[in-house]
């Protein structure tokens, strides 16, 4: 069967598996993440709190700018998923914000880690976060029956955000720790975030499969889209300062990193109706 003839799961079989996959952030133990954090030193520990500072501030934007895909709903099986979405993402900031409490720093509120976090991160990263992701909700909760509005959106949310920069960081990120047997609290509830984001990207491939099948000159709109972000997407995976060399920290080149993150992309694309090499 080829990828285009895939069957993906409706925003209502994505409601059910939700209720079945409830987990708490408050949950999880940390205290031998905390007592290892305080031991780390070395490029290892720099690269890996990069990628926790990246988490951070990721996970705040993703959080608080939402609500307006939730508003642009097309049926109220497709409302019911999206707003356990939201309900996931919450719950991922709370996490991160408590493994930053309990392991890395003093206990402070959401804005005060994300700040501190700000810090580590380059200006890729901002223009995707803050200018791309920020700008398209605006346009999206201005209007939410706005189609083309829509398809940027899932485009650079669940394509660029989830499928491509976050399934990369957890791929990476998690299989050296789990080889070094290091933060494994922070693995465990990275873990249920991780099995979240699937989800959620289903969700992403689903709609603008359906959205480019009904009206394909969105198609167009998915394209431009990537087309404007993915050189920013290819710098952002590389450290503020840093060489794509220093991957090598976690066990990873930076052509590893590079293919991870363009074969899973092109894999969703092909799907969507919309491959990666039309770009």
């Amino acid at each position: 069967m080829s990828e285009a003839a895939i069957q993906l799961n409706d925003p209502q079989t994505l409601y059910r598996r939700w209720e079945d996959s409830q987990w708490s952030p408050f949950a999880i133990d940390l205290a031998e993440d905390a007592r290892q954090w305080a031991q780390m030193t070395g490029e290892d520990r720099d690269l890996i709190f990069f990628v926790l500072s990246s988490l951070m501030v990721a996970e705040e934007r993703i959080a608080t700018k939402f609500s307006g895909l939730v508003m642009a709903y097309d049926s109220e099986e497709e409302e019911s998923f999206l707003a356990t979405q939201q309900v996931d993402e919450v719950r991922h900031m709370q996490f991160y914000k408590r493994f930053q409490d309990e392991a890395i720093a003093e206990p402070g509120t959401i804005a005060a880690h994300v700040e501190r976090a700000r810090k580590e991160l380059g200006d890729d990263f901002r223009l995707i976060f803050d200018e791309t992701l920020v700008g398209a909700h605006e346009r999206l909760a201005a209007d939410p029956r706005d189609a083309a509005a829509k398809v940027e959106f899932v485009t650079i949310y669940h394509m660029v955000i989830e499928g491509t920069l976050g399934l990369t960081a957890f791929n990476f990120i998690v299989r050296y720790l789990r080889e070094q047997e290091r933060l494994p609290g922070f693995v465990a509830g990275y873990g249920r975030i991780h099995h979240d984001e699937q989800r959620h990207i289903g969700y992403g491939t689903w709609y603008l499969q359906q959205a480019v099948e009904r009206t394909p000159a969105l198609a167009e709109r998915v394209r431009q889209t990537l087309r404007d972000l993915l050189p920013a997407v290819a710098s952002s995976l590389t450290p503020r300062d840093r060489d794509g060399a220093d991957w090598d920290a976690l066990g990873a080149s930076a052509e590893e990193v590079r293919d991870f993150a363009i074969g899973g992309l092109s894999r969703r694309l092909a799907i969507v109706g919309v491959p990666l090499e039309s770009l």
